[in-house]
């Protein structure tokens, strides 16, 4: 395990700033003076206090299988590919929402797209093509996605339009088991 390189902590800080509002809450220190740091283990970069992330390195790293929490994968084009274990950080720091009512939840959580007909609503002057998180109407954490049209547009949209674009929902935990911490 080791800390990203300048590129990687770009690519990375690039990806998230899609998704939220201020970056600077996720590094900043706390009270005691630890802090949140990323590092990266086998192309997977963690999310992680700086006083656990210490303490890993007595672990060799072909031994270290997973440590805080999984943001996503280095792919080997040098590009950013969020998970969806991002997703309790990203729904807590997120710049646009999306509620879906009952009968689209399960549509996204089956790899939909979100439908205007099933939304129930959405931040203001959200514009078209940038990250958002899916929510039920009881505020829980379903996904994240782009946005296929800006609020305005949307507004207009017959009911069967697409309005966000899935990148990632929870139900993948089923559906990518074998594969979702593997290699």
């Amino acid at each position: 395990m080791r800390p990203l390189t300048e590129p990687e902590t770009k690519v990375v800080f690039d990806k998230l700033a899609n998704y939220m509002t201020d970056l600077k809450s996720l590094i900043a220190p706390f009270d005691d003076g630890d802090r949140y740091v990323f590092r990266l283990n086998h192309s997977r970069v963690y999310y992680v206090r700086l006083s656990i992330a210490n303490m890993a390195t007595s672990i060799s790293r072909d031994a270290l299988l997973s440590l805080g929490t999984c943001l996503g994968k280095l792919t080997k084009t040098g590009k950013f590919r969020l998970h969806i274990t991002a997703l309790p950080i990203l729904a807590e720091h997120a710049r646009y929402k999306i509620w879906v009512k009952e009968n689209g939840a399960q549509p996204f959580l089956y790899g939909s797209n979100v439908a205007k007909a099933h939304v129930g609503r959405w931040s203001d002057d959200c514009p078209e093509h940038s990250g958002c998180v899916v929510l039920s109407m009881a505020d829980i954490p379903l996904g994240f996605g782009v946005t296929a049209r800006s609020t305005a547009e949307a507004r207009r949209l017959d009911p069967t339009g697409i309005v966000c674009f899935r990148q990632s929902d929870c139900g993948e935990y089923l559906r990518d088991e074998d594969t979702l911490f593997a290699g």
